[in-house]
Protein backbone atom coordinates (compact mmCIF):
# COMPACT_ATOMS: atom_id res chain seq x y z
CA UNK A 1 0.00 0.00 0.00
CA UNK A 2 0.97 3.35 -1.04
CA UNK A 3 2.23 5.86 1.98
CA UNK A 4 -0.17 8.62 -0.09
CA UNK A 5 -3.01 6.27 -0.32
CA UNK A 6 -5.33 5.88 3.26
CA UNK A 7 -6.24 1.97 4.72
CA UNK A 8 -9.71 1.33 3.05
CA UNK A 9 -9.70 -2.08 5.39
CA UNK A 10 -12.46 -3.01 7.33
CA UNK A 11 -12.68 -5.01 10.55
CA UNK A 12 -10.79 -8.22 10.46
CA UNK A 13 -8.83 -6.92 6.93
CA UNK A 14 -11.87 -7.48 5.19
CA UNK A 15 -12.24 -5.01 1.77
CA UNK A 16 -14.91 -2.58 2.38
CA UNK A 17 -18.03 -1.38 0.14
CA UNK A 18 -15.30 1.11 -1.49
CA UNK A 19 -13.20 -1.61 -2.65
CA UNK A 20 -15.87 -3.37 -4.28
CA UNK A 21 -16.88 -0.59 -6.20
CA UNK A 22 -13.77 0.43 -6.73
CA UNK A 23 -11.31 -2.43 -7.63
CA UNK A 24 -7.85 -2.04 -8.05
CA UNK A 25 -6.45 -1.52 -11.56
CA UNK A 26 -5.67 -5.70 -13.31
CA UNK A 27 -3.13 -6.66 -15.89
CA UNK A 28 -4.02 -10.34 -16.92
CA UNK A 29 -0.43 -12.17 -17.57
CA UNK A 30 -0.39 -14.75 -19.68
CA UNK A 31 2.82 -16.98 -19.69
CA UNK A 32 4.39 -18.48 -23.10
CA UNK A 33 6.83 -20.55 -22.17
CA UNK A 34 9.09 -23.87 -23.86
CA UNK A 35 9.75 -24.54 -27.67
CA UNK A 36 6.50 -23.86 -30.07
CA UNK A 37 4.71 -26.34 -31.95
CA UNK A 38 4.30 -30.02 -31.36
CA UNK A 39 7.61 -31.74 -29.57
CA UNK A 40 6.03 -35.48 -29.53
CA UNK A 41 5.80 -38.02 -27.27
CA UNK A 42 4.48 -35.93 -24.00
CA UNK A 43 6.18 -32.85 -23.92
CA UNK A 44 3.72 -30.25 -25.26
CA UNK A 45 4.69 -27.37 -27.36
CA UNK A 46 2.91 -24.04 -26.98
CA UNK A 47 0.63 -24.17 -30.10
CA UNK A 48 -2.78 -21.91 -30.75
CA UNK A 49 -5.16 -25.25 -29.65
CA UNK A 50 -3.75 -25.40 -25.80
CA UNK A 51 -3.78 -21.35 -25.52
CA UNK A 52 -6.72 -20.04 -26.95
CA UNK A 53 -9.34 -20.13 -24.07
CA UNK A 54 -6.21 -18.94 -22.11
CA UNK A 55 -5.73 -16.00 -24.36
CA UNK A 56 -9.65 -15.12 -24.30
CA UNK A 57 -10.02 -15.34 -20.66
CA UNK A 58 -7.11 -12.82 -20.31
CA UNK A 59 -9.67 -10.11 -21.93
CA UNK A 60 -12.41 -10.84 -20.02
CA UNK A 61 -10.68 -9.95 -16.29
CA UNK A 62 -12.94 -7.51 -14.68
CA UNK A 63 -11.20 -4.37 -14.06
CA UNK A 64 -8.43 -4.60 -17.08
CA UNK A 65 -5.83 -2.22 -17.90
CA UNK A 66 -3.64 -4.35 -19.77
CA UNK A 67 -2.46 -7.77 -20.80
CA UNK A 68 1.32 -8.68 -20.24
CA UNK A 69 3.01 -11.92 -22.32
CA UNK A 70 6.10 -13.26 -20.24
CA UNK A 71 7.77 -14.59 -22.75
CA UNK A 72 10.38 -17.80 -22.37
CA UNK A 73 10.66 -19.43 -26.22
CA UNK A 74 13.65 -20.43 -28.14
CA UNK A 75 11.17 -20.35 -31.12
CA UNK A 76 9.45 -23.24 -32.94
CA UNK A 77 6.85 -23.24 -35.35
CA UNK A 78 6.19 -20.36 -37.43
CA UNK A 79 3.18 -21.13 -38.44
CA UNK A 80 2.10 -21.63 -34.35
CA UNK A 81 4.06 -18.83 -33.55
CA UNK A 82 1.81 -16.38 -36.32
CA UNK A 83 -2.06 -17.78 -35.03
CA UNK A 84 -1.07 -17.49 -31.25
CA UNK A 85 0.18 -13.86 -32.08
CA UNK A 86 -2.44 -13.11 -34.36
CA UNK A 87 -5.02 -14.27 -31.67
CA UNK A 88 -3.32 -12.17 -29.01
CA UNK A 89 -4.03 -9.00 -31.79
CA UNK A 90 -7.17 -9.94 -32.74
CA UNK A 91 -8.37 -9.55 -29.34
CA UNK A 92 -6.57 -6.48 -28.33
CA UNK A 93 -7.64 -4.63 -31.28
CA UNK A 94 -11.06 -5.90 -30.48
CA UNK A 95 -11.44 -5.07 -27.20
CA UNK A 96 -9.20 -1.92 -27.25
CA UNK A 97 -6.78 -3.32 -24.67
CA UNK A 98 -2.63 -2.72 -24.57
CA UNK A 99 -0.11 -6.04 -24.69
CA UNK A 100 3.01 -5.18 -23.11
CA UNK A 101 5.25 -8.40 -23.46
CA UNK A 102 7.91 -8.95 -21.19
CA UNK A 103 11.16 -11.23 -22.38
CA UNK A 104 12.55 -13.35 -20.00
CA UNK A 105 15.63 -15.89 -20.57
CA UNK A 106 14.88 -15.63 -24.28
CA UNK A 107 12.62 -14.15 -26.83
CA UNK A 108 14.40 -15.74 -29.78
CA UNK A 109 12.65 -16.64 -33.46
CA UNK A 110 9.37 -17.64 -32.75
CA UNK A 111 9.56 -16.36 -29.20
CA UNK A 112 10.19 -12.87 -30.46
CA UNK A 113 7.47 -13.55 -33.06
CA UNK A 114 5.35 -13.89 -29.85
CA UNK A 115 6.69 -10.84 -27.77
CA UNK A 116 5.87 -8.53 -30.90
CA UNK A 117 2.32 -9.06 -30.46
CA UNK A 118 2.48 -6.45 -27.66
CA UNK A 119 2.61 -2.61 -28.64
CA UNK A 120 5.61 -2.69 -26.15
CA UNK A 121 8.33 -5.10 -25.90
CA UNK A 122 10.58 -5.12 -22.32
CA UNK A 123 13.69 -7.62 -21.52
CA UNK A 124 16.11 -8.01 -19.23
CA UNK A 125 19.51 -6.77 -19.74
CA UNK A 126 20.91 -10.42 -19.73
CA UNK A 127 17.69 -11.47 -21.96
CA UNK A 128 18.46 -13.35 -25.42
CA UNK A 129 16.49 -11.63 -27.99
CA UNK A 130 16.05 -11.44 -32.00
CA UNK A 131 16.82 -14.69 -34.06
CA UNK A 132 14.85 -13.24 -36.67
CA UNK A 133 15.49 -15.93 -39.22
CA UNK A 134 14.50 -19.31 -40.37
CA UNK A 135 16.70 -22.73 -39.68
CA UNK A 136 16.18 -26.37 -40.88
CA UNK A 137 18.23 -29.26 -39.88
CA UNK A 138 19.42 -32.66 -40.13
CA UNK A 139 21.37 -35.68 -40.20
CA UNK A 140 23.06 -37.31 -44.00
CA UNK A 141 22.91 -41.03 -43.09
CA UNK A 142 23.74 -42.51 -46.00
CA UNK A 143 27.52 -43.24 -45.70
CA UNK A 144 26.34 -45.00 -42.17
CA UNK A 145 24.09 -47.45 -43.60
CA UNK A 146 26.57 -48.68 -46.51
CA UNK A 147 29.31 -49.48 -43.65
CA UNK A 148 26.50 -51.22 -41.67
CA UNK A 149 25.64 -53.17 -44.92
CA UNK A 150 22.05 -51.50 -44.38
CA UNK A 151 20.20 -51.90 -47.92
CA UNK A 152 17.84 -48.82 -48.13
CA UNK A 153 14.29 -49.92 -49.51
CA UNK A 154 12.10 -46.75 -50.48
CA UNK A 155 9.20 -46.63 -53.00
CA UNK A 156 7.05 -43.66 -53.90
CA UNK A 157 4.55 -42.00 -55.98
CA UNK A 158 6.09 -38.66 -56.80
CA UNK A 159 9.24 -37.98 -58.04
CA UNK A 160 9.95 -35.24 -55.46
CA UNK A 161 7.95 -37.39 -52.87
CA UNK A 162 11.40 -38.15 -50.41
CA UNK A 163 12.95 -35.03 -51.09
CA UNK A 164 16.00 -34.50 -48.78
CA UNK A 165 15.85 -38.13 -47.71
CA UNK A 166 18.56 -38.42 -45.01
CA UNK A 167 19.85 -41.93 -45.85
CA UNK A 168 20.35 -40.66 -49.36
CA UNK A 169 23.03 -37.88 -50.89
CA UNK A 170 21.81 -34.57 -50.70
CA UNK A 171 20.82 -33.21 -54.16
CA UNK A 172 21.19 -29.70 -55.31
CA UNK A 173 17.58 -29.30 -56.68
CA UNK A 174 16.28 -30.24 -53.23
CA UNK A 175 18.02 -28.16 -51.19
CA UNK A 176 17.32 -25.39 -53.45
CA UNK A 177 13.38 -25.81 -52.69
CA UNK A 178 14.03 -26.06 -48.97
CA UNK A 179 15.61 -22.71 -49.31
CA UNK A 180 13.27 -21.58 -51.50
CA UNK A 181 10.36 -22.54 -48.72
CA UNK A 182 12.61 -20.81 -45.40
CA UNK A 183 13.17 -17.71 -48.17
CA UNK A 184 9.08 -17.17 -47.96
CA UNK A 185 8.79 -17.74 -44.36
CA UNK A 186 12.04 -15.30 -43.66
CA UNK A 187 9.93 -12.67 -45.81
CA UNK A 188 6.80 -13.42 -43.76
CA UNK A 189 8.84 -13.29 -40.40
CA UNK A 190 10.39 -9.49 -41.47
CA UNK A 191 7.41 -8.19 -42.51
CA UNK A 192 5.70 -8.88 -39.30
CA UNK A 193 8.60 -7.47 -37.42
CA UNK A 194 8.67 -4.38 -39.66
CA UNK A 195 4.79 -3.96 -39.08
CA UNK A 196 4.93 -4.37 -35.63
CA UNK A 197 7.94 -2.49 -34.70
CA UNK A 198 7.82 -0.08 -37.82
CA UNK A 199 9.77 3.25 -37.12
CA UNK A 200 11.30 1.71 -34.09
CA UNK A 201 14.01 -0.24 -35.04
CA UNK A 202 17.35 1.19 -35.40
CA UNK A 203 19.71 -0.72 -36.85
CA UNK A 204 20.44 -1.91 -40.57
CA UNK A 205 17.87 -4.69 -41.59
CA UNK A 206 20.68 -6.56 -42.82
CA UNK A 207 21.68 -6.83 -39.59
CA UNK A 208 18.44 -7.16 -37.75
CA UNK A 209 17.45 -9.96 -39.90
CA UNK A 210 20.28 -11.98 -40.35
CA UNK A 211 19.20 -15.09 -37.61
CA UNK A 212 21.52 -13.43 -35.24
CA UNK A 213 20.28 -12.83 -31.41
CA UNK A 214 21.91 -9.67 -28.53
CA UNK A 215 20.98 -9.18 -25.12
CA UNK A 216 18.39 -6.80 -24.17
CA UNK A 217 20.82 -4.21 -23.73
CA UNK A 218 21.76 -4.52 -27.51
CA UNK A 219 18.60 -5.18 -28.36
CA UNK A 220 17.18 -1.97 -26.97
CA UNK A 221 19.76 -0.09 -28.78
CA UNK A 222 18.49 -1.70 -31.89
CA UNK A 223 15.03 -0.94 -31.80
CA UNK A 224 14.09 -5.00 -31.12
CA UNK A 225 12.58 -3.91 -27.54
CA UNK A 226 11.46 -0.68 -25.95
CA UNK A 227 12.74 -0.59 -22.55
CA UNK A 228 14.44 -2.77 -19.73
CA UNK A 229 12.78 -3.96 -16.68
CA UNK A 230 10.64 -6.52 -15.29
CA UNK A 231 7.03 -7.25 -15.33
CA UNK A 232 6.72 -6.18 -11.95
CA UNK A 233 8.05 -2.80 -11.37
CA UNK A 234 7.04 -1.80 -14.85
CA UNK A 235 3.35 -2.63 -14.05
CA UNK A 236 3.23 -0.63 -10.51
CA UNK A 237 5.18 2.43 -12.36
CA UNK A 238 1.93 2.62 -14.63
CA UNK A 239 -0.80 1.39 -13.06
CA UNK A 240 -0.05 2.49 -9.84
CA UNK A 241 1.31 0.04 -6.52
CA UNK A 242 -2.02 -1.34 -5.89
CA UNK A 243 -2.13 -3.02 -9.18
CA UNK A 244 -2.87 -6.67 -9.62
CA UNK A 245 -0.94 -9.19 -11.88
CA UNK A 246 -3.12 -12.33 -12.46
CA UNK A 247 -2.07 -14.97 -13.86
CA UNK A 248 -4.27 -16.94 -16.41
CA UNK A 249 -4.29 -20.22 -16.92
CA UNK A 250 -0.65 -21.72 -15.98
CA UNK A 251 0.46 -25.02 -15.85
CA UNK A 252 -1.64 -28.01 -16.95
CA UNK A 253 -2.27 -30.06 -14.13
CA UNK A 254 -1.11 -33.57 -13.04
CA UNK A 255 -4.46 -35.53 -14.75
CA UNK A 256 -4.56 -33.57 -17.71
CA UNK A 257 -0.68 -34.22 -18.47
CA UNK A 258 -0.96 -37.84 -17.55
CA UNK A 259 -2.54 -38.59 -21.01
CA UNK A 260 -4.38 -41.93 -20.61
CA UNK A 261 -3.80 -43.85 -24.09
CA UNK A 262 -0.90 -41.99 -25.09
CA UNK A 263 2.51 -41.46 -23.72
CA UNK A 264 3.09 -40.18 -20.41
CA UNK A 265 2.43 -43.39 -18.86
CA UNK A 266 2.91 -46.50 -20.81
CA UNK A 267 4.27 -45.05 -24.04
CA UNK A 268 7.48 -45.15 -26.18
CA UNK A 269 10.13 -44.35 -23.97
CA UNK A 270 12.42 -44.13 -27.12
CA UNK A 271 10.15 -41.53 -28.64
CA UNK A 272 10.17 -39.35 -25.24
CA UNK A 273 14.06 -39.66 -25.08
CA UNK A 274 14.20 -38.36 -28.77
CA UNK A 275 11.51 -35.30 -27.72
CA UNK A 276 13.33 -34.69 -24.75
CA UNK A 277 17.02 -34.10 -26.66
CA UNK A 278 15.26 -32.14 -29.56
CA UNK A 279 13.76 -29.37 -27.18
CA UNK A 280 17.17 -29.52 -25.33
CA UNK A 281 19.37 -28.66 -28.40
CA UNK A 282 16.47 -25.78 -29.52
CA UNK A 283 17.37 -24.21 -26.12
CA UNK A 284 21.13 -24.87 -25.84
CA UNK A 285 21.58 -22.75 -29.52
CA UNK A 286 20.84 -19.72 -27.05
CA UNK A 287 23.22 -20.94 -23.97
CA UNK A 288 20.35 -21.88 -21.60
Amino acid sequence: MSDTQPDKRGLGGLPIIGDLLDPPPTVAVLRLTGVIGAMGGFRRGLNLADQAASIERAFKVRNLKAVALAVNSPGGSPVQSALIAGRIRQLADEKEVPVISFCEDVAASGGYWLACAGDEIFADASSIVGSIGVVSGGFGLQGLIEKLGVERRLHTAGDKKAMLDPFGPEKPAEVKHLKDIQGDIHLAFKDMVRERRGKRLKAAEKDLFSGAFWTGTRALDMGLVDGLGDMRSVMRERYGENVKLRLIGGRRGLLRRLRFGGTDIDGDIAARAVSAVEERLIWNRFGL
